[in-house]
C-alpha cells in the first residue's frame, strides 16, 4: 500500500518537493551516468576501481537507498546483481524508468521513504546510498531500517557529505578555509536554497548509531578530490577538495 504523503514525515514530505522540483535538472547527468559502464562516486567522479569500496555484487540481492535516476542500481545490475531501487521522488523514479527503457534493463523500483521500506526482513546481500537516503533520510531512522532489510554478513555501503565539509559552508556558497558551525550537535540542516533537509552526525556518533543498529565499521574512505576532471557541484572546490575530504565512504557489515 503506498504511504500518502500527508502521512510522511516532515522531513520527507519536503525532501519529496525539493527533488520533485530538481529532477529536471538531474536528468541530464543521470541519462551520461547510465550510458557508462563504469561505477564513479561522488561530486568528483572517483572510479569505484580507484576505491574498492564495493563487495563482490554478481548473483547478490541488492537495494539501492535514495536512488534516484537509478544509475547506480543500473551499474551493479550490469555486473550481475539483482537490483531493487527505491526513491522518495516520484518525478526522480519517472527519469529511472525512462533510462531503463532507454538503455535495456529491468529492476523493480519502488516510491518510497527509506526509513521504511515495504520489503521483507533479510531479504538482501547489500544496501548502497550514494547522497540517498544516507543524506536526505534521519540517520537513527534509515541505518536500523537498513540492519533490518540484510541478511546477516550482508554490506552497508554508501557516501555521505564528510562533516568537514559542513563546518566550513556557509548556508549558501562554496566551503570555505574557516570553521563556521559547530560539530557537537550536528544533525539537521535545513537547506534555504533548494528547499531540501539534510543530515549529518559527528564521526563518534554515526558509528554509535551504526554499532547500535547491528554493524561492524569495515572501512572509512574519505575521499580526495582528483587533480583534474569535470564537476558540476559548486558546494566545494577541487582546490579545496585536494586539502580536506568534501565526501566520505562509510563500508559496514551486518553482524551475525
Amino acid at each position: 500500500m503506498t504511504t500518502s504523503p500527508s502521512d510522511l514525515p516532515e522531513h520527507v514530505q519536503r525532501n519529496r518537493e525539493a527533488w520533485d522540483r530538481l529532477s529536471e535538472e538531474y536528468f541530464d547527468p543521470g541519462r551520461r551516468a547510465w550510458a557508462s559502464d563504469e561505477p564513479r562516486w561522488g561530486i568528483w567522479q572517483v572510479p569505484e576501481k580507484e576505491l574498492h569500496a564495493l563487495p563482490e555484487v554478481a548473483d547478490k540481492d541488492v537495494i539501492e537507498l535514495g536512488c534516484g535516476t537509478a544509475y547506480w542500481s543500473a551499474w551493479l545490475a550490469r555486473r550481475g546483481a539483482r537490483v531493487v531501487g527505491i526513491d522518495n521522488s516520484p518525478r526522480q523514479l519517472e527519469s529511472a524508468r525512462g533510462f531503463q527503457r532507454e538503455y535495456g534493463l529491468d529492476f523493480r523500483l519502488i516510491l518510497g521513504n527509506a526509513e521504511d521500506v515495504p520489503l521483507p526482513d533479510a531479504s538482501f546481500d547489500l544496501a548502497i546510498s550514494e547522497y540517498g537516503a544516507c543524506l536526505w533520510c534521519e540517520p537513527e531512522r534509515w541505518i536500523p531500517e537498513a540492519a533490518r532489510l540484510l541478511r546477516p554478513g550482508g554490506e552497508l555501503v554508501f557516501l555521505k557529505n564528510a562533516p568537514l565539509l559542513l563546518l566550513c559552508s556557509p548556508d549558501e556558497g562554496v566551503a570555505g578555509e574557516r570553521l563556521l558551525r559547530d560539530y557537537f550537535g550536528m544533525r539537521r540542516f535545513d537547506w534555504a536554497d533548494d528547499g531540501t533537509v539534510e543530515f549529518n552526525l559527528p564521526t563518534g556518533e554515526m558509528l554509535r548509531v551504526l554499532r547500535a543498529s547491528g554493524f561492524e565499521l569495515l572501512d572509512l574512505i574519505e575521499i580526495q578530490a582528483p587533480e583534474d576532471g569535470p564537476t558540476r557541484y559548486t558546494f566545494a572546490t577541487r582546490v579545496w577538495g585536494r586539502r580536506w575530504p568534501a565526501e566520505e565512504i562509510w563500508r559496514a557489515r551486518k553482524r551475525d
